[in-house]
């Protein structure tokens, strides 16, 4: 058989950019980008990112220079995650809630050439540029009019991000990425161990994950989305480029609470949003005043955190079908999903909350994921109670950490991509996240998750957030410590809820203290455990 070789007739570099010139060529009219007052089609999508492309060139900005991006869920934010990939620089998004130290710490290591910044920053950049120890970016400020500041905020610098836009032509002068192996993205990990990684994406990657969610989640064409995912996140788990592919409507959201959600579900026809565990207590413990009643179903996806089944059971009350998914920074966001199979659907609302609080299965643009033994290395049984660590192989995993050569070969051990996170494998091979490894409590040589004593705590009326860490102990060694967030009005005693618990688990892993206080959470909504065991030392 004769052996082809490649030509640029069959073989075209994957970029999720594509997605953005077919739908604009083909629903040209329909909406894309919706955000209060503001709204925009798909064709004058596509021609502010032409915009934007022609005016990074004017700039001086090459292919490969690395742009960074401190916004909230704006249509700047939506925007760019195409003029970027299109222009063939790297975006590089910044947590927003970042201290200064850290944001400067990320545009020195990024080595940023330019910074395309909210107004509502000016504070934290300005200390960060003055710590800065390389060469601080070129500047372009968003002042976004439908911001709530209190105060008139000095600008930072003299050309605003429209004025910037004006500055390039509408001429389709872009083209594919010379390799698909191109870096598209760099994204920071959360830091809670010392510096923030950073993560390098390929286009190849963020087209298949697009791809890989519709089928996986069910995506129809013309989607309503919220955005309520900050788009600094793994880049809004990529659902930004997967709304291109399905011409869909995306609906910004700046700030997410109960109400927010609640209005644009009710007002906006929303089909389809995503958020962490956290969001969805936020939903179900929401005022009733702030609560909206709507007639159909909407799809919730939710990752970060295993959520309990007790509030999956809630959410699906208000008429949220939540899908649970997995992932990390280093997968591109979710690459297991809990498939839902048709011969659950007779089974009782709390039993199918339990199934949904399982990860599932890998979605399809996931090569290969399994649960190894610690010590051997080898699969664990199917049996739901040996435990392992998640390993993750295919196209959506990481090139590697910037700068960071030996850290990438350490979690590349074995051609797989370790994850760091502890699970079980159930009989019909669904996976259920345990714990994260550093969160597993060693209490008298018997292992505890955390995950598990947060479950039952969740089954408590008056919790609204909850987390289990490790407290030294002389005699176990480790015992669980209980930090709890209640819902308003509500104030059990630790004794409550000790006993509460001890009804329901054994009592090695029943909490020895309960500390009630509000839990420090990141942007995505997930508890900073790193900081409440800091804090559990001192009990």
């Amino acid at each position: 058989m004769t052996d082809f070789p490649q030509t640029k007739v069959n073989h075209v570099a994957l970029t999720p950019a594509s997605f953005l010139k077919r739908t604009q060529s083909i629903f040209p009219e329909r909406l894309a980008v919706v955000y209060g007052n503001r709204q925009y089609s798909w064709k004058a999508l596509y021609h502010r990112c032409l915009q934007c492309v022609d005016a990074l060139n004017k700039q001086g900005i090459a292919r490969g220079d690395v742009v960074s991006v401190m916004l909230h869920n704006t249509p700047e934010m939506v925007e760019l995650h195409f003029a970027l990939p299109m222009h063939g620089a790297i975006i590089n998004t910044i947590n927003t809630r970042l201290d200064a130290s850290t944001v400067a710490y990320i545009l020195d290591h990024s080595g940023a050439k330019c910074l395309i910044v909210d107004q509502q920053f000016q504070p934290v950049i300005m200390a960060a540029l003055a710590l800065m120890q390389q060469p601080a970016p070129q500047i372009i400020e968003v002042i976004d009019a439908q911001s709530d500041y209190n105060d008139p905020i000095p600008k930072i610098d003299s050309i605003t991000y429209e004025e910037f836009l004006a500055t390039g032509d509408t001429q389709d002068n872009w083209s594919l990425p010379p390799d698909e192996w191109d870096t598209i993205a760099l994204n920071y990990t959360s830091g809670t161990s010392g510096k923030p990684k950073g993560v390098l994406y390929h286009h190849r990657g963020a087209y298949l994950m697009a791809m890989g969610t519709i089928p996986a989640w069910g995506v129809p064409q013309h989607p309503r989305y919220l955005y309520s995912v900050p788009l600094f996140h793994c880049n809004g788990w990529g659902h930004c480029w997967m709304m291109a592919l399905v011409a869909g409507t995306i609906y910004c959201l700046r700030q997410v609470s109960a109400k927010a959600i609640f209005d644009a579900v009710a007002e906006q026809n929303i089909t389809h949003f995503g958020g962490a565990p956290i969001v969805l207590g936020m939903l179900i413990n929401a005022p009733k005043t702030e609560q909206r009643a709507f007639s159909r179903t909407v799809q919730v996806m939710t990752a970060g955190a295993p959520p309990p089944p007790a509030v999956l059971e809630k959410t699906g009350q208000l008429g949220f079908n939540v899908m649970q998914v997995y992932g990390l920074t280093e997968t591109y966001g979710h690459v297991v999903h809990c498939l839902w199979q048709s011969p659950w659907d007779e089974l009782a609302f709390s039993d199918q909350a339990a199934i949904k609080s399982r990860q599932g299965v890998r979605l399809p643009i996931c090569e290969d994921i399994q649960v190894l033994d610690l010590e051997t290395g080898k699969p664990v049984p199917a049996d739901g109670e040996t435990t392992g660590e998640i390993t993750i192989r295919g196209n959506t995993v990481m090139k590697g950490y910037h700068r960071d050569p030996e850290a990438t070969k350490k979690a590349f051990v074995g051609d797989v991509f370790h994850s760091g996170d502890v699970a079980v494998v159930h009989e019909d091979g669904y996976i259920e996240v345990k714990d994260r490894l550093k969160d597993v409590i060693i209490s008298g040589g018997e292992n505890i998750s955390s995950v598990e004593v947060e479950a039952i705590l969740y089954q408590h009326p008056a919790v609204a957030h909850a987390a289990i860490v490790a407290q030294p102990d002389e005699k176990w060694g480790e015992v669980p410590c209980a930090f709890i967030e209640c819902i308003a009005d509500e104030q059990p005693t630790a004794q409550e809820i000790i006993a509460f618990c001890r009804a329901r688990l054994a009592g090695f892993k029943t909490p020895k203290n309960v500390v009630f206080e509000t839990l420090p959470k990141t942007a995505t909504g997930k508890i900073q455990k790193f900081a409440l065991r800091v804090r559990a030392k001192d009990f």
